[in-house]
């Protein structure tokens, strides 16, 4: 499903060239000397290509094989890096660290959630600037929200759909995919996704008691917000 990540999410209107401007902004506004940045949990390099043209060094960090692969191709000249973010080790420190997409929720509760931000923080410059586009609030998630969505691709057609529902403290999404090409036929694909529905506070709280001053920013990154951070 990598291979098709982007094109839905671009089709669906996200563009990810003007959310990587938007983030270098914010963080060059807190640390203007900023040259070098991680992107954790960087998928397929969507962003991280961008980020590669406003910042002289850019790594990431990506669970995903088939994503880092593509990653790879992306962003060539990008150190990547394999491993999940709640084991962050990577012996060097960074201007900016970058979590985008709602990646964050991937966390389970807010043990894990405090020790990545804790992570997140060992692994900055003196000045440097964690930012973090959290998946919706508890207070803010919708219950049973479906969408639904088709793109042409070369000669066939791409369709996704999905239902999500809250269960708990938790978003539980499944999605289907449908692709149909005149030489391959059609084929099905279907995931599950399960991402932690924090509250605002738990959010805030985290980040503080992981050893960094953070703010809220309303408004941007698909109405979600960003949280950004600097040591405390």
């Amino acid at each position: 499903m990598a291979e098709i990540y982007e094109l839905l999410h671009e089709s669906r209107g996200k563009d990810y060239r003007v959310e990587a401007a938007t983030v270098a902004g914010l963080v060059r506004a807190r640390h203007p000397a900023a040259a070098s940045l991680l992107d954790v949990a960087c998928g397929t390099g969507a962003h991280l290509r961008h980020f590669a043209q406003l910042f002289d060094k850019v790594e990431g960090l990506e669970l995903s094989d088939a994503m880092l692969s593509m990653a790879r191709t992306a962003v060539p000249a990008a150190v990547l890096h394999g491993g999940d973010m709640r084991d962050l080790s990577l012996g060097r420190s960074y201007d900016a660290i970058t979590c985008m997409f709602g990646s964050i929720a991937y966390l389970k509760d807010t043990a894990e959630l405090t020790a990545t931000l804790g992570s997140f923080a060992e692994h900055l410059t003196p000045g440097g600037v964690v930012a973090v586009d959290p998946w919706w609030f508890l207070e803010t998630a919708l219950d049973r929200h479906v969408s639904g969505d088709t793109v042409a691709v070369g000669r066939g057609t791409l369709t996704r759909v999905s239902h999500t529902e809250r269960r708990g403290h938790t978003s539980h999404m499944v999605v289907h995919y449908v692709v149909a090409d005149p030489d391959t036929g059609v084929q099905h694909f279907a995931e599950t996704h399960t991402l932690t529905l924090f509250t605002r506070a738990e959010y805030e709280e985290a980040f503080t008691r992981a050893g960094l001053d953070v703010a809220y920013v309303e408004g941007i990154q698909s109405g979600r917000g960003l949280f950004l951070a600097d040591r405390a």
